[in-house]
């Protein structure tokens, strides 16, 4: 039994930042239905690589739910959707902003009276009003809207997006807490809520220290590449084996890089006496230390500065992520047959996560779904066959 055990979630969710929410709390034990449009989440779609008919992007984030389809423009369809809800305790979407209204199905409208313990997420790229309100929002425009493309890259370069879809994943993240926060909030008052997820307000909620240092210093921030805008040395440097991270964020770890590299003439040297006069002379310590560096073997210099207390790495790609010793130790890749994903990151003591589902083909639970709330095999057949909940996804 996860710690979510017993929290029955209906998930209207497609692409990236809903479905990610779900499989964290799926993970730890919360029933998760997974509810697609005939046409399917069309992250199956994203790839390649495949398995089967679909993509990686979508195995990923689907794991531990069960998925039905359902045509919810039809007014059947919104009908089943009030009967899987009966005894739900979350339903979270990403619908444009209005569909759910128009479809009967608000929040405000019905399913707060009807279902008053209901606590309803939606995740939007704007929200439904302001200047921005209804439109709609993936990860790599907001990223550019929310200023994350204008402080990454290169000092001096164009701006440049992200590698990893870090808006539509933290949104999830958000949404995670949140609904746990209103979940517990149920206990005191006996009511569910409506949560207004947008990844723009979780994009700039992440623009950390960028917002905060434009507002207390009114200097528009600018890329710089791999060095942190407020410490140094903290940032990638050349050794004469492989590329390596150093983070010295205060004196004492910048003493004992310093000793590291025998180098300790630098801790005189004015310019680099404290954080804020490293950070002025960002580049001409970093020179300083590179052309000690560059004598040294990266790898085993990283190790050292570890074995130190000072944070430290050398710089690997994918594979290299994958088949490290410690990935495999905190139990963070999963290669069971076909299904090869990243782990789980939450350790609980007591009640830990688990895979206990594959992702879903296409309304793999359709039948098994209908059939738990009452329906027989013949009317499952009538709805299957006159597309209201569709076996095979309409292309």
């Amino acid at each position: 039994m996860g710690t979510l055990d017993g929290i029955k979630i209906i998930d209207l969710t497609r692409v990236l930042g809903g479905p990610y929410c779900t499989q964290v709390l799926a993970d730890h034990g919360a029933e998760v239905i997974k509810i697609e449009p005939p046409q399917g989440d069309e992250v199956r779609d994203w790839g390649p690589p495949f398995h089967g008919e679909d993509a990686a992007y979508f195995i990923g984030v689907n794991r531990n739910k069960r998925a039905m389809a359902l045509d919810l423009s039809s007014e059947r369809g919104q009908q089943l959707l009030l009967e899987l809800l009966a005894d739900a305790d979350v339903l979270i979407e990403n619908y444009k902003p209005g569909s759910m209204e128009r479809w009967g199905l608000g929040y405000h409208e019905t399913l707060s009276k009807r279902f008053p313990r209901l606590v309803h997420c939606r995740i939007s790229g704007f929200g439904a009003d302001g200047p921005l309100g209804g439109y709609p929002g993936y990860d790599a425009i907001v990223q550019a809207m929310a200023g994350w493309f204008s402080v990454n890259g290169i000092k001096g370069g164009d701006p440049t997006r992200l590698g990893v879809a870090m808006v539509d994943m933290g949104t999830g993240l958000y949404a995670a807490v949140a609904i746990l926060m209103a979940v517990i909030e149920r206990q005191r008052s006996g009511h569910g809520q409506y949560i207004d997820m947008t990844l723009y307000d979780c994009a700039v909620s992440l623009m950390h220290p960028h917002v905060v240092n434009y507002a207390m210093s009114g200097k528009v921030p600018e890329p710089t590449g791999n060095a942190h805008p407020n410490i140094s040395p903290y940032e990638t440097f050349r050794t004469r084996t492989v590329d390596i991270f150093i983070g010295a964020g205060n004196n004492r770890a910048f003493d004992k890089l310093c000793s590291a590299l025998d180098a300790r003439e630098l801790l005189d040297d004015g310019r680099f006496t404290s954080n804020a006069s490293r950070c002025e002379h960002r580049e001409a310590l970093k020179v300083e230390l590179e052309s000690r560096l560059m004598r040294i073997d990266g790898a085993a210099l990283a190790e050292k500065l570890l074995s130190l207390g000072l944070p430290a790495g050398p710089i690997y790609n994918t594979a290299q992520v994958v088949e490290h010793a410690h990935t495999r130790h905190r139990q963070m890749f999963i290669d069971n047959d076909w299904y090869k994903m990243t782990g789980i990151p939450i350790k609980f003591s007591r009640t830990p996560g688990s895979v206990r589902e594959l992702p879903p083909v296409f309304s793999q639970h359709s039948r098994q779904l209908l059939a738990a709330i009452g329906y027989s095999d013949s009317e499952i057949d009538e709805l299957q066959s006159s597309g209201v909940v569709p076996a095979q996804r309409k292309r």
